[in-house]
């Protein structure tokens, strides 16, 4: 794992993409209610600039436009709507950059601030390719059409906004992604036209020279140290907006990475009691199981695709008592047993 995954039910995130996705469907006659259903978002909220959404209503969503949308390429389209206009201060820094590598600098680092259902967590680059490496948010397991789903959203966008940028020039190169090939794989080619490889052990997506070093079209060095300022508040708060889930989650993950505590030890390792903890958790929308249950999925899909570590010893690291109780957990969660998601 590169990073923490965000707090889910936190509401401290713009509507664009949510946005994007309800107008793609509504282009093909799905009414807004429908492809809202279930998220606790109207479509009046969308049309509001304080509105604020959470993953966890995003991944609703786009579970709903996965379901709903007669055409397969729908993510894809929703993705080619976000152009610069949709990242209000982040986008206004990657406009002002002045210089390519600024461009990638402020790529990676900020855009946790626009709560993406897919991102890129670092790139490298030599004199003729620069290769972003992306992470899904949304959900953790590449055979999940939800992480396809986020994946075909994030690339597109990465798309409309580099022409946005830098022209029309901007083309992406090559796309590796870690999902296999779906039966839509036609559509990626001929949209992003390039080369598409599936099955791949990380998500990439390469530029080429000379597209990399394009110019930007308005560098402004003391408007990107704004933007770029301003940007870093955001970031430094993102941990303090989540609320009590967040908190949760994040001592779960981080320190207590062998054993899982009962609610009343972490209601005691945060300094209150169970039932306040409790309380502060239902007022989020969330349980203690659910966020626990989360973390475990997250933490199990990570330890079958990144290490050789048997079940026994996953299922120790994960507080299940024997192999037996973390297989059967698995399948509920993915459908498929841990050996059948390591094979595939």
């Amino acid at each position: 794992m590169h990073r923490p995954p965000p707090d889910f039910e936190a509401r401290i995130y713009g509507p664009q993409r949510i946005v994007a996705i309800v107008a793609v469907l509504a282009e093909d006659g799905i009414a807004p209610a429908q492809t809202l259903a279930g998220s606790g978002i109207t479509e009046d909220a969308l049309n509001s600039t304080s509105t604020r959404i959470s993953y966890g209503q995003a991944a609703t969503v786009f579970r709903n436009a996965m379901r709903l949308a007669p055409d397969p390429g729908a993510a894809i389209r929703a993705g080619e709507r976000m152009g610069l206009t949709a990242y209000g201060m982040y986008g206004y820094g990657l406009l002002s950059s002045p210089t390519a590598t600024d461009l990638m600098d402020f790529t990676v680092k900020y855009n946790r601030i626009m709560g993406p259902v897919a991102g890129p967590a670092a790139y490298t680059r030599d004199e003729d390719r620069v290769v972003y490496t992306y992470e899904v948010v949304l959900c953790p397991d590449p055979n999940d059409a939800l992480y396809r789903f986020a994946l075909e959203f994030a690339f597109a966008a990465h798309l409309r906004l580099g022409r946005d940028l830098l022209g029309p020039s901007f083309a992406i190169s090559a796309l590796y992604v870690c999902f296999p090939e779906p039966a839509h794989a036609d559509i990626y080619r001929t949209l992003f036209g390039c080369p598409v490889h599936f099955r791949q052990p990380r998500n990439e997506l390469w530029l080429e020279a000379p597209c990399i070093d394009l110019p930007s079209r308005l560098p402004d060095l003391v408007t990107h140290a704004m933007a770029n300022d301003i940007c870093e508040q955001y970031l430094a708060e993102l941990p303090l907006s989540g609320g009590t889930s967040s908190v949760v989650r994040r001592t779960l993950i981080e320190h207590m990475p062998w054993r899982f505590p009962t609610i009343e030890l972490m209601a005691r390792e945060l300094s209150m009691q169970s039932r306040m903890l409790r309380r502060k958790l239902e007022t989020e929308g969330a349980t203690y199981r659910g966020i626990l249950a989360g973390v475990r999925q997250m933490l199990a899909i990570e330890y079958l695709r990144k290490t050789r570590m048997t079940n026994e010893e996953i299922a120790s690291r994960l507080g299940y008592s024997d192999a037996a109780n973390f297989r059967h957990a698995f399948v509920r969660w993915t459908g498929r047993s841990p050996r059948d998601y390591r094979l595939r």
